[in-house]
């Protein structure tokens, strides 16, 4: 067994939830998954956060996109729990090289997105470019409100998968 899932599964529930704040920023996420311990592998904490985030409410996915910085920010509005912000950083970190005017056009775009979508953009940014993120959300922009919805939680869905393989280390 995984010495961090090892750990965690011996944990009180509230210290198992405030952990995996880390991976995604929804609490009824996290609440659902310290309620399925133990877990045995890595594989079926993947399985479970995704039977996890099929349940969740639009509520529950605000809470999760709150927790993200802005693309090209270093903090997010709302306090984020344990590794998330460096994590944050680590998967902007194509962003942090962008010219100028690319790192403008994302200010520009981000504020076009929060102001016809009412929450911040989310996007998967591992392994993608600034210039990716960038085509990306003009593209996203184009959206009507729910599939836009329905794409920021799948990608959101994504960064807590890849920030759960962290946290176990696999």
């Amino acid at each position: 067994m995984n010495e961090v899932l090892d750990r965690w599964n011996r944990l009180p529930e509230e210290e198992a939830v405030r952990e995996l704040l880390s991976c995604s920023g929804s609490r009824c996420w996290a609440r659902a998954m310290a309620l399925q311990r133990p877990f045995r592998a890595a594989a079926d904490v993947l399985m479970a956060s995704d039977e996890a985030c099929r349940a969740l409410r639009r509520s529950d996915w605000l809470e999760a996109f709150a927790s993200h910085p802005r693309i090209g920010a270093s903090k997010a509005d709302t306090p984020v729990a344990g590794r998330a912000e460096a994590w944050s950083c680590q998967e902007q970190r194509e962003v942090v090289l962008a010219g100028d005017a690319v790192k403008l056009a994302l200010v520009e775009g981000n504020l076009a997105y929060e102001e016809k979508f009412g929450h911040i953009f989310i996007v998967c940014a591992t392994g993608k470019s600034a210039g990716e993120i960038l085509e990306i959300l003009r593209r996203r922009l184009q959206n009507e409100r729910e599939a836009e919805f329905s794409e920021a939680a799948e990608q959101q869905r994504q960064i807590t998968r890849l920030r759960l393989k962290k946290w176990l280390g696999t």
